[in-house]
């Protein structure tokens, strides 16, 4: 169980590395994008029309017959406030407003800028208005309330007007039948052949009062059933200008674009990564093909195609090569090596930099090397060693008897000879398979304790499966970011099928200062001194004085 959970934390930690130094190399990728989106943002928010927003708040005053502490009240009241809220938006209340501010706007376009909320477990609620103009907007606010409270009061005495409208028209008739009666009495003389009159005048008034009397006690009944059973809008806070805008808020829409640029940018990069299907971490290769990683080889300049092991002999790439050389040597304790052959599944890989580079590394270590240039399609070995390409190889197949000393040529480094391709020949399959091959070899090795020989990629043409079964070991040269996945794999098939001994892969021109492939501890150790060519130490990357004098004797005495 331990060493399980060792194991994933390993692959997390792993992982994690791996997305940092991807994130780490697109780190430019990533500023960029988040400063233009930053830009973008800041110069469209500054270019937006200011919009302001105004707020009033409103409280609900109940009806007093409607005020209780039941559950039933509680909800009645939360609906009345909900139903205020909807209509404070609806067409007629806005239509108003616009009738009495004579605004040249549409109601549906003001509707879209009225805000309503409600708060919660209260009777108030807050109404917002967006506009252009800071003065505008409070304006529409305020007459907004006072047309919707008198349409809310208006709606409500509705229902006891047909009420109050017949009590008044009774009233007045009754009242003026009184007036009549008492003008008749006042017009009738005082005399006792009147009494009968005056008796009948006078019961006649006190009916009619009586009956002005129960129609004006209904009357004030209804009013006071209006009062009680009314509920109106109060308006607690008036809107007042504001002097701030609400958008274009540009702090915020600059940092958002920020933001979603980073993520925008950052998601495009992990799935670019995850659709790329070349080779990119040392791990793959014994995972995935089942061969050991000989080597990484720094990235650098070509520096006019010479070796750089020759003109920088104390650089890191020259150290990566040294260490190539070392991790060879192991690789072949059992079987010591006369012949290698360096290859790659694709053109474009640094073959021919990893032959000629080697070579000389192992001529600094007192090795007698030839390099043959096997590559009779494209050959670059006789550019980088700077050496004519006038006989070679193709010229040795044409030999009754194989002499080597004519296509034998000496380079710039002790102990290091090469053989170049010579003329190109139409068949050159035909010729590497030959037994004229077998015999051109054994001559070489009667010249060289380690013969190295360039070959056309696998996957071109099939010169280097047919090379394969004259070698003691094949090294697969592989570019990091560069080989697909699916190309190496079918390498590493063909050479298993006829017979080669792969002795591994050579991981060519790794970007360390990228950090894409996530060696750290490789980059660490390589870029703790440098030298240039005159034999000055250059400090990089240094951390301190101690590192760097435990690290110049080794990589002296490897030099020398």
């Amino acid at each position: 169980m331990d060493n399980q959970i060792a194991v994933e934390t390993q692959t997390f930690s792993d992982e994690f590395r791996r997305y940092f130094a991807l994130l780490r190399q697109w780190a430019w990728l990533l500023t960029l994008a988040a400063v233009l989106c930053g830009v973008v943002a800041y110069l469209i928010s500054r270019r937006m029309t200011p919009i302001y927003q105004a707020s009033t708040t409103l409280l609900i005053n109940e009806a007093p017959s409607n005020r209780s502490a039941d559950y039933t009240s509680i909800l009645t009241s939360e609906r009345l406030a909900r139903t205020y809220s909807e209509m404070l938006t609806k067409k007629p209340v806005v239509e108003a407003v616009i009738e009495e501010l004579g605004l040249d706007v549409d109601a549906e376009d003001l509707q879209e800028e009225i805000q309503v909320d409600l708060v919660r477990d209260t009777q108030l609620i807050v109404v917002k208005v967006n506009d252009t103009d800071p003065q505008k907007a409070a304006l529409i606010a305020n007459t907004l309330v006072s047309v919707f409270s008198a349409q809310t009061q208006a709606l409500q005495t509705s229902r006891y007007a047909a009420s109050k409208e017949n009590l008044e028209a009774q009233l007045a008739r009754i009242d003026e039948q009184i007036q009549a009666t008492v003008g008749e009495l006042a017009r009738l003389p005082n005399i006792p052949a009147n009494n009968s009159d005056r008796e009948r005048l006078d019961a006649a008034l006190t009916q009619y009062r009586q009956t002005y009397s129960s129609l004006l006690q209904s009357y004030e009944q209804v009013r006071v059933a209006e009062a009680a059973s009314t509920s109106n809008v109060v308006q607690v806070e008036a809107a007042t200008p504001p002097e701030d805008p609400i958008r274009p808020r540009v702090i915020y829409n600059t940092a958002l674009a920020v933001f979603l640029g980073l993520l925008v940018t950052m998601g495009l990069i992990l799935l670019v990564d995850a659709l790329d299907d070349t080779i990119r971490n040392p791990d793959d290769i014994p995972r995935v093909f089942g061969v050991s990683v000989l080597g990484l080889i720094v990235h650098h300049d070509t520096n006019g195609d010479q070796p750089i092991t020759n003109s920088q002999p104390r650089s890191p790439v020259s150290e990566s090569f040294r260490s190539l050389r070392t991790n060879l040597q192991f690789a072949s304790v059992d079987h010591p090596l006369k012949t290698l052959l360096i290859t790659s599944p694709s053109p474009s890989e640094g073959k021919t930099t990893v032959v000629s580079n080697l070579g000389v590394v192992l001529a600094q270590g007192g090795w007698r090397v030839v390099l043959v240039d096997a590559d009779m399609r494209r050959p670059r070995l006789h550019k980088v060693l700077d050496l004519s390409n006038h006989f070679g190889m193709s010229n040795l197949f044409l030999q009754p008897e194989i002499q080597v000393d004519g296509a034998l040529q000496k380079t710039h480094t002790d102990g290091l000879m090469a053989i170049p391709t010579g003329d190109l020949p139409p068949n050159p399959a035909e010729l590497l398979g030959s037994e004229k091959m077998s015999e051109i070899m054994r001559a070489i090795h009667r010249n060289a304790d380690l013969v190295i020989i360039d070959s056309p990629p696998v996957m071109a043409v099939t010169d280097s499966a047919v090379l394969a079964h004259w070698v003691d070991g094949v090294i697969l040269v592989i570019k990091p970011g560069f080989t697909k996945m699916a190309a190496a794999r079918q390498a590493v098939e063909q050479l298993n099928r006829v017979g080669a001994n792969l002795l591994g892969v050579v991981m060519n021109d790794v970007d360390f200062g990228r950090s894409k492939y996530g060696y750290y501890y490789y980059k660490g150790y390589y870029y703790h001194y440098y030298y240039d060519e005159a034999g000055r130490k250059v400090r990089k990357r240094v951390k301190t004085e101690k590192k760097v004098r435990k690290a110049e004797p080794a990589a002296e005495s490897q030099v020398k």
